[in-house]
This record gives structure tokens, sequence and C-alpha cells, in this order.
């Protein structure tokens, strides 16, 4: 019989992350509720004697390799059977009662696919962390931002964003979502490796009207960038190719000439601005990403099949030049203009 939950820790290298962070989640996860795994990459640290020799409770799956995020998931879920999967980071200190209001939200809406709690910074824990803060969206151009998280600015947490929400992606960090439409949707694509394979599975799952929602009355703090710091120039690449990725595969024709068009000039402006900025290696992996995405897409034309209907949650503008030329770096700042929008949609 299927457990109610799993929780499925993806580790690689990550010993210490172990030691510091399973026992919150073994505290504060009840077993009646759910089972805690740790499915571990290839690790070539000492991961594997730390769980077996401090955490025997907790459930091990050792994969042959190291498939990245997105496929050491799908490796890992594979193996496991549950009613939900909450997906989590190694590097994520949990709440007490931070599982419980997901799960019983998702018992009550058929409708909702996957939810996430509020995501605080570990290190600073009255900000948002920038993976997925209060709930995830997309603008016009591709560019994800947050509740909470405009670009990289992170906002304090006063408690404006305590409200259940509809969104129209959850981050990766810590992610509750119906085993069977995990499977049903195809898992995560493995060839995005890692970063922003979430994304792709929400929009995947929006276009099957399935919603997706933040629950801020979880909450769980993120260290954030576990694997690869946010300057790491293997980030920069993995996000501008992945970004491409995901507009390729999810946006349709009608729009998807005109936004790859203007993302041309985009990147490459964002290329030269890390250049300058003394990053010269974060700017050639932008030139790396745009390359190598050019050569991936091919693998995703034959089976490319998306209709033009509006998907909620997506906005209509850029964040890029609200947050430059007219001041806005705070969420609320364009979320009316977002209102307007879904109604102006509305109304034909």
């Amino acid at each position: 019989m299927p457990d109610k939950v799993a929780v499925v820790i993806l580790n690689w290298n990550g010993a210490d992350y172990l030691r510091k962070f399973l026992p919150s989640i073994i505290a504060c996860t009840p077993e009646t509720v759910a089972k805690v795994y740790v499915a571990d990459n290839a690790s070539t640290d000492h991961s594997i004697q730390v769980l077996k020799d401090e955490f025997p409770a907790v459930k091990l799956i050792q994969l042959d390799q190291n498939y990245g995020f997105a496929g050491g998931y799908n490796h890992a879920l594979a193996q496991i059977e549950a009613d939900y999967y909450l997906i989590l980071n190694s590097d994520v200190e949990v709440t007490g009662n931070w599982l419980e209001p997901m799960v019983e939200y998702l018992d009550n809406h058929a409708d909702t696919a996957a939810c996430q709690p509020k995501i605080l910074a570990f290190h600073n824990k009255h900000k948002f962390e920038h993976a997925g803060a209060a709930g995830g969206f997309i603008d016009h151009w591709g560019y994800p931002f947050c509740r909470g998280r405009m670009l990289a600015v992170t906002e304090e947490d006063s408690g404006h964003y305590d409200t259940v929400c509809d969104v129209f992606w959850t981050t990766g960090a810590c992610m509750l979502i119906r085993s069977a439409l995990f499977h049903e949707a195809g898992g995560f694509d493995a060839g995005f490796f890692a970063h922003m394979e979430e994304i792709d599975l929400c929009w995947r799952l929006k276009r099957k009207h399935y919603r997706l929602v933040c629950i801020p009355q979880s909450k769980v703090f993120h260290v954030g960038g576990g694997t690869l710091q946010v300057e790491n120039p293997r980030k920069t690449y993995l996000n501008f190719r992945n970004n491409l990725l995901l507009l390729y595969k999810n946006l349709p024709a009608n729009r998807l000439n005109k936004v790859l068009f203007i993302r041309f000039f985009m990147d490459y402006l964002a290329a030269m601005q890390l250049f300058v900025t003394g990053k010269p290696q974060n700017a050639a992996a932008v030139f790396r990403a745009r390359r190598d995405f050019a050569g991936m897409k091919k693998n995703y034309s034959k089976n490319k099949t998306v209709s033009a209907e509006t998907i909620s949650g997506m906005y209509n503008g850029s964040i890029i030049f609200n947050y430059y030329f007219r001041g806005k770096k705070k969420f609320s700042d364009i979320r009316e203009l977002m209102i307007y929008q879904e109604k102006k949609t509305e109304r034909g």
C-alpha cells in the first residue's frame, strides 16, 4: 500500500547538509503522515556512510551516477510509491507543522497539482529566499520572479504575502506534488540537468488546467546555492540555456519567434553587463548557453504541439523594464497590473 507522503531529498556530496538539516526534517515530519527518503546521486564524499551510521531510519536510494536534479529525481521517484511526493532540497531547515497545511490543501482541492510553502532565507530569516519565496510567476519574455523576489532583490517578510495564492510555478526547493500527476506529465525534463526544470514541469501542468498554489501557513528556511553558488559560471550557463529551452518547449508558435528574437538581444546585453562588471567567465557562459540551446532545440521540435491559449499567472509585460526603468522592484509593484491583465483577458 502506498504511503501518504514521501519526503524525498536528493543528495550529491552533501554530507554536511545531511548532518545539519536531516534532524529537523525527521523531528518535524510525523511518521503517520510521511516517510523520509534520501536519494543519493552517486556522491563521492562520505554521505552514504553518514546516512547509514547516523540516520538509519531514513530510507536510502543509491543511484549509479550523478543524474543532476531533474534526472536524479526521475530515477528516485520511479522507485517510490506514495500519494504525494515532497521534493525537498538538502539545504532546507523545516519548521513544526511545515507539512500538514500543504497536505491538507491538496487533500481538499482536487484541481491543484502541487503546492509550496513560504521559502525564507536560512541566513537571514526575516527575508524571502530567492528560490521560490512566496510563489513563482513568469513574465512575457520568460524571466521568472516571485512574490517576495524580483530579479536578485528579495523582500523582508512582513506577513504581506501570507495569503494562499495561485501561482505559475512552485519551487523545486520544496514542492508537494501529486505523484500520479508527476508521472502523467512526464516528470522533470532530464535534459535540463538542473535549474528551471520545475518551472517547465509546472508549465506543462498548467497547460493541463491544474492549479499550483503557495501555502504560506507552511514555512521553511533555505540556504540556497548549496550545489552551485549564484555567481558560478556553470549556474549562469544552466539558467540561460534552460530558460531558452523552457520557452521553446512551452510557448505557442504565434509567440515563440518574437520572444526568441527579443531574447537574442537581451541575452547579449546581459553578457555584456557581466563582462564589464568583471565576470568574463559568466559572460562566456551566456554565449555557450545560446550555442547549446541551438543544438538542443531540435530534440524537442518533433513533439512541439502547444496551443495558443492564455495561461493564468503569466505577466504580459517585462520585469526587466519595470525594474530598471520604472523602479518597480517588488512583486506588489506590478501585482495590480497582473490582475488588470487577467481581468481584461477574461472579458475577451
